[in-house]
């Protein structure tokens, strides 16, 4: 007989809706009939990072009806896991039980239940945190999403994205397991070349990596995502896989699976995943995630991207990429996240260093695809990198874009120099990206103080741990000359 959630504390406060009690009816006969033994009950950190707890079969009930308990901290960690804001001595400026290590609770979304191909006794959920009280959690990164998708709807529209994401494939050459090893953050695992490359969409290429790329497109269609193309990409060991537009929530949620599913893959073969934006690897290419966007008017269904006219921008295409165009140095710690996202950002390297739109242009920022009739028409962003947390990411594009149409902005003249023209630079640093967040008004207003004071607090704590550790170039560059 199917469990009734309807009373449960979720309910009582308002944290799951009647249809999703019903969905979570389903889910735990189906886990039960499945014969799934453990659910891994998980939260998209602040890194797009999957963390949590595995729960028996048997307690995964429990979830749906008060929840899970998850230390409060887990939301204040860097990307080396540590806390990034003081935890203990009164001043982490942030609401709610994030003094003294408390706990926040996680709350079911029934439409993340996923079997796990590659594990066939297992499932994962995901959950979006909040207070024990049920009030949200203003920077969670879920419910930031969320509420940038709400404010769009209320003006009437809808936005979709299509992904393309880069990473690398390498065969585990050294686990870097020595216990002197395990610091924080761990030493990094030594590799091997999967595939030798230069050979872009080289269809020899193609046949010598085939297995491990059948492997991982068969688990991400079994997690229900819908696969486009899987491509070798410029560089040595690296590939693309592409998936089908869809709407914002749908697509950060594939891109965190997507990315887990890879490495969790990838490990148990003997394999080491990395979707770092610029590997520190002899020819190694930077791994770029671009970001394809339109809007829709939901009434109709009309791509309010596609223009009537050959070269002309509609007006909504226009308003929207000068929005991304404008705020690009105020989000762009939204989308490039961490000290190395900056140095991707080099010219003739297929990635964006200025601040620009062209026609089906690879060198610009954004790159226009649209044509009169092209119901497909959209804008591509070539900033972001596969790093990103894609709830932020994604928010980013609606909070610039929204801003661009309700302030009137029209786009600027097409480039055809991408490197070349007296553009502005997009950030050459986390540092600077830093200094354009934490001065915008536009991101205060659309994401609210506390979110922005936690992330720049967040961010602020990685660039100065970088800025205070002696690089190799300083040594080379020093150590004998003075």
């Amino acid at each position: 007989m199917a469990q009734d959630f309807t009373s449960g504390k979720l309910a009582r406060l308002g944290l799951l809706s009647p249809e999703d009690c019903r969905k979570a009816a389903e889910i735990t006969s189906r886990a039960q009939f499945d014969g799934i033994e453990t659910v891994r009950v998980l939260f998209p950190d602040q890194h797009g990072i999957l963390r949590g707890k595995t729960m028996m079969a048997e307690a995964f009930a429990s979830v749906f009806d008060r929840g899970l308990n998850m230390p409060a901290t887990l939301l204040l960690k860097d990307t080396s896991h540590r806390n990034a804001f003081p935890v203990w001595d009164g001043g982490t400026g942030l609401s709610g039980p994030m003094q003294g290590a408390g706990d926040v609770l996680l709350v079911p979304r029934p439409e993340t239940f996923r079997a796990l191909p590659w594990s066939g006794h297992s499932a994962w959920i995901f959950c979006t945190p909040v207070y024990p009280d049920g009030s949200p959690v203003p920077f969670a990164s879920c419910g930031v999403l969320q509420r940038a998708v709400d404010a769009l709807e209320v003006q009437g529209m809808a936005a979709i994205f299509g992904l393309e994401v880069e990473f690398h494939i390498f065969e585990l050459a050294d686990k870097a397991s020595a216990h002197e090893q395990a610091t924080r953050p761990g030493a990094p695992v030594q590799t091997r070349n999967l595939t030798q490359g230069y050979q872009y969409l080289s269809e020899t290429r193609y046949g010598e990596a085939e297995a491990v790329l059948d492997l991982l497109r068969r688990n991400a269609q079994k997690l229900g995502l819908v696969v486009r193309s899987v491509e070798i990409e410029m560089g040595p060991s690296q590939v693309e896989f592409t998936f089908a537009p869809d709407g914002a929530m749908a697509q950060a949620d594939a891109m965190v699976m997507f990315r887990t599913m890879v490495k969790e893959v990838c490990a148990r073969n003997g394999l080491h995943a990395s979707f770092m934006a610029k590997p520190r690897l002899a020819g190694a290419m930077a791994n770029g995630w671009h970001v394809h966007q339109s809007l829709l008017d939901p009434a109709t269904g009309r791509n309010l991207f596609m223009p009537e006219t050959a070269g002309l921008l509609s007006p909504h295409a226009s308003a929207w990429m000068a929005g991304l165009l404008k705020y690009a140095p105020e989000t762009s710690l939204l989308i490039a996240p961490t000290v190395n996202s900056y140095k991707r950002y080099l010219p003739f390297q297929l990635a964006p260093n200025r601040i620009g739109w062209g026609e089906d242009n690879r060198g610009a920022m954004l790159r226009a695809l649209m044509q009169p009739g092209d119901t497909a028409s959209r804008i591509e962003n070539r900033a972001p990198d596969s790093t990103a947390n894609p709830y932020y990411a994604l928010a980013a594009q609606i909070i610039a874009g929204m801003a661009g149409i309700k302030e009137g902005l029209e786009a600027s003249r097409p480039t055809v120099s991408p490197y070349s023209e007296n553009a502005e630079r997009l950030p050459r640093s986390l540092g600077q990206a830093l200094e354009g967040f934490g001065g915008s008004q536009m991101c205060r207003a659309a994401l609210g103080e506390e979110t922005v004071s936690y992330f720049l607090q967040l961010k602020q704590f990685e660039w100065e741990r970088y800025l205070d550790t002696v690089s190799e170039w300083e040594q080379a560059e020093y150590f004998n000359l003075f």
